[in-house]
């Protein structure tokens, strides 16, 4: 397998020393499952959970393709016979085992498509992310939707991610029943984010028929995605209010405004006009969640916003939030404000470099202490920062295209090594050159977002920043 390497230099000490904290403290995190090399959560997290593991492999492919490679796989492996994927796999007396008592979430398809494409277009992966697809699709709609109103349920919890959040109510944290809680307070619980589970699958099932060139299930799987957007569309999504919300077990609005409009939009699950809405209405609305630091779990004006420093989904900003919005954003053109969160996240981490879950959304303080004790190495934190850096002033591989940020700041270099190529962004006072192997491709000033496809051939270019040039671009 191809040999990937990052490094980055900069003039500003504290950016230099958050990018080397986390690339060391990630490599903890690297463990034997099985005798292969994963990378678990960390933080007091030893297992690889389905909401963050996926995701946080694809981003670590950077670094380490194999174990990028395998954060996908050991899901895919450990899927059951029905279909159903665990939720957080685990090494007890040096066996794996698989936990099936919850989703935990579901960043899974997209990252897993990511790596068809960064380890060499292999059509067996290909067709096994297919049938573990399929499959789990399948899973949801047999067992998910208990009252047949055509809207797929969270029965606990741990269903969506969400510990010990307050919306909940009594429901259970995890559930390893095929069957719904039936003497709980609001489950089970028509979910935005297990219907974007299946929209997600389905989307990228469509994805990969169209590469295998299967134009009849192309079609099928559009079609089909479609179906659950548009459930989201007329059953979740309010409107008036212009956020998705979800409904409790008699069919009642949950009215809770919670982030979680962000989650369908890392999915892509809702429509660009609902996104923008979101965004521009409440996601940059101080009152709401775009405080000190921003994307606290529940709008902090809600009834239900508590900000509780230990794990709690109820209120704080969570770092694993952070490390999804990048795709959220990306997935609807939200370019500019990927940068305004990497400032707001490399500050609240500061110059102690400790990687925590969550950060208080008025002061910016980093909750150090979490249910598991004192907290540090948290992989979603540090994977988000080394993202960001990417994103602003380094150069990030987009399946077949390349990603390049020459954000405002300090002087730096950024060289990407993937194989027998070298990609590289060097800039210097607000300045920037790209290069591919010691060609150089382009140059160009500060505030920009530039896409090439993978030789280096010009694709689009995006502001980053209100001000930013354009024109300023050079092609070599």
């Amino acid at each position: 397998m191809e040999q990937t390497r990052v490094d980055f230099q900069c003039s500003d000490q504290q950016l230099q020393a958050l990018m080397d904290s986390a690339e060391n403290k990630c490599r903890q995190n690297i463990r034997l499952f099985g005798g292969r090399p994963v990378l678990v959560e960390g933080g007091g997290y030893e297992k690889i959970w389905l909401e963050t593991q996926p995701m946080g492999g694809a981003m670590y492919a950077k670094r380490n393709l194999e174990v990028a490679l395998n954060n996908q796989l050991m899901f895919m492996e450990q899927q059951r016979a029905d279909g159903r994927i665990p939720g957080s796999i685990t090494v007890i007396d040096d066996q794996v085992v698989p936990q099936f008592n919850k989703f935990q979430g579901f960043c899974f398809p997209s990252p897993a498509l990511d790596m068809y494409y960064l380890t060499g277009h292999s059509e067996d992966y290909l067709l096994q992310l297919h049938t573990t697809l399929e499959k789990f699709d399948s899973y949801l709609w047999s067992v998910r939707d208990s009252d047949g109103d055509g809207c797929l349920e969270a029965w606990c919890k741990y269903d969506t991610g969400e510990d010990h959040a307050m919306r909940y109510g009594d429901a259970p944290d995890a559930w390893t029943e095929e069957f719904p809680p039936t003497d709980r307070q609001y489950v089970p619980m028509a979910s935005m984010d297990v219907m974007s589970y299946s929209f997600s699958a389905r989307d990228t099932l469509a994805e990969i028929s169209r590469i295998l060139g299967r134009a009849d299930e192309v079609k099928r799987w559009t079609i089909a995605a479609n179906e659950v957007k548009q459930k989201i569309s007329s059953y979740l999504w309010d409107d008036v209010r212009g956020a998705c919300f979800d409904r409790d077990k008699n069919h009642q609005v949950m009215p809770v405004l919670i982030h979680n409009t962000l989650r369908t939009m890392y999915w892509r699950s809702i429509s660009p006009g609902m996104a923008r809405r979101f965004v521009t209405e409440h996601l940059l609305n101080p009152e709401e969640f775009w405080t000190e630091m921003p994307l606290p779990s529940v709008a902090v004006n809600d009834p239900l916003f508590r900000n509780v420093t230990t794990n709690n989904w109820s209120g704080q900003a969570e770092a694993l939030t952070y490390q999804r919005a990048i795709r959220a954003f990306e997935n609807y053109g939200f370019y500019d404000l990927i940068p305004k969160l990497g400032s707001k996240l490399f500050t609240a981490i500061g110059p102690e470099c400790r990687f925590v879950q969550q950060y208080d959304p008025f002061t910016m303080k980093p909750s150090l202490v979490s249910l598991e004790g004192e907290q540090d190495a948290y992989g979603p934190a540090m994977l988000s920062v080394m993202e960001y850096i990417s994103r602003m002033y380094g150069v990030h591989i987009d399946r077949d295209k390349l990603i390049w940020g020459t954000v405002t700041g300090p002087d730096s270099s950024y060289e990407q090594v993937w194989g027998e190529h070298v990609y590289k962004i060097e800039r210097q006072k607000n300045k920037a050159a790209a290069f591919i192997d010691g060609k150089e491709i382009f140059s160009s000033e500060s505030g920009l977002r530039i896409e090439t496809d993978i030789t280096g051939q010009l694709l689009n270019i995006y502001a980053y920043e209100e001000k930013a040039d354009i024109g300023s671009i050079r092609i070599s």
